[in-house]
């Protein structure tokens, strides 16, 4: 499980990048790309916290 910690705070962060990237692209926090990225972001952080809270 801990592994599985591992990869998915590395794909937090290459998330959290990305977003920023995005962000800067569009200027927008309500553009669509900006939305989309904001979401996939989401879903990992609650993802990491499942799996922290079930460790």
């Amino acid at each position: 499980m801990l592994m599985n910690q591992g990869v998915t705070l590395l794909r937090v962060e290459r998330a959290r990048r990305k977003l920023y990237q995005v962000q800067k692209k569009y200027g927008f926090l309500t553009h669509p790309k900006v939305i989309e990225q904001s979401e996939k972001l989401d879903y990992l952080l609650n993802h990491y916290q499942t799996c922290r809270s079930n460790h």
